[in-house]
């Protein structure tokens, strides 16, 4: 048995869980999210705790058990806080600006290129960091991982667009000829 999946999520003031058949909503002070159980897995919530259990049967019930905890104390989190996610511009000339609730990225393309954001989901610049910021873990996370893809960082100078914390590992340029070796 999951040792996540036993541990009661707590409920935060402000945050209320409401359970329908297979389908778990929570609202909180940032919106709503919900959730649609799996087969197996059912979830009791009283006004301070929810507790996820399961009859256990396979393996993918017990995968799926502790999953499940984890994604509705997510969840949980994302309608009392938020989620944020940073990256960085590193590049001369890289720019970013948000142009209404898009954000516009000039980053060596012969053409900007342009982010819709989806429900949920809001943008900001400061220079040379784009903030992601939303509800739900998820869509923040697949955001934050596609403004990375329009230009991910190279290895050798380490130009593109990072995650703020992330190590790019650079690596060694060409090496340039010795002088007066035999060719």
């Amino acid at each position: 048995m999951s040792k996540i999946g036993r541990q009661p999520i707590l409920i935060p003031e402000g945050v209320t869980v409401k359970i329908s058949g297979r389908e778990v909503e929570i609202t909180g002070p940032k919106g709503s999210l919900v959730h649609t159980l799996p087969r197996r897995i059912s979830v009791v919530a009283d006004n301070e705790n929810v507790v996820v259990s399961s009859e256990i049967k396979s393996k993918q019930d017990r995968s799926l058990y502790g999953t499940t905890r984890a994604l509705i104390a997510n969840m949980v989190k994302g309608v009392k806080d938020g989620w944020v996610k940073e990256l960085e511009l590193v590049g001369t000339g890289y720019r970013a600006e948000v142009a209404g609730a898009d954000l516009v990225l000039t980053v060596g393309y012969s053409h900007p290129v342009k982010i819709a954001a989806p429900e949920g989901i809001k943008f900001s610049v400061e220079k040379t960091l784009i903030t992601v910021e939303g509800r739900d873990r998820r869509l923040v996370g697949q955001i934050a991982a596609n403004i990375r893809m329009v230009r991910p960082p190279e290895p050798y100078k380490g130009k593109g667009i990072k995650y703020r914390n992330e190590v790019v590992r650079r690596k060694a340029g060409k090496a340039a000829k010795t002088v007066g070796a035999p060719a």
